[in-house]
């Protein structure tokens, strides 16, 4: 949804409750964690620190959700949780515009290998103007002990808007990577 002003917290809230029954806008599930035909696929990460106590700090920013304090993107709910089934609303602010998009938390990484993963994958529903998933997820290593942060995304443009801009559309999945990756290290405290 494009919007030439600010939606209100009414607006947003109304936005969420119409989008908790959407469907996903792709398929299959999974689609960001291999190379899906049709689908960009970006991967970005950084070091955060080193040892558990930063695994645990970085733990704790990823289900607080600072990869999306950013000043020009925020999250509705801001203390959503990060389980599957949730659905959250990304607000963004871009070229005198701001546009709305839904997302739903699709699969959790931390059941998976808990002492050294934890992250989440969520995907696009069908009024978001994007299509595809995006993992974002923070890793201990036992043998080196670094913590790093990867935000790993398949994604491709679904609204005739996002396809006429699509080398804009780039440019902030591009600045939205950069600015989570720096988001995290200052939660951290490793920047």
């Amino acid at each position: 949804m494009f919007l030439t002003r600010r939606p209100t917290e009414s607006e947003i809230k109304n936005f969420l409750d119409r989008s908790q029954g959407l469907p996903l806008s792709y398929e299959p599930v999974g689609l960001a964690r291999q190379q899906a035909k049709g689908f960009r696929l970006d991967v970005a990460s950084c070091l955060l620190g080193q040892g558990m106590g930063a695994f645990e700090s970085a733990r704790r920013a990823l289900t607080q959700w600072k990869q999306f304090e950013l000043g020009w993107v925020e999250l509705f709910p801001c203390a959503a949780p990060t389980r599957p089934g949730t659905v959250v609303a990304v607000l963004i602010r871009h070229l005198g515009l701001w546009s709305l998009n839904a997302c739903r938390i699709v699969y959790s990484l931390d059941a998976e290998s808990p002492a050294t993963e934890f992250g989440f994958a969520y995907g696009t529903l069908m009024n978001h103007a994007e299509m595809g998933e995006e993992i974002f997820v923070v890793s201990f290593d036992p043998v080196s002990e670094n913590v790093t942060f990867t935000i790993r995304a398949a994604s491709r443009p679904r609204a005739a808007l996002a396809r006429l801009g699509y080398p804009y559309v780039r440019f902030c999945q591009s600045r939205f990577r950069r600015d989570s990756l720096a988001a995290m290290r200052h939660a951290v405290g490793s920047d």
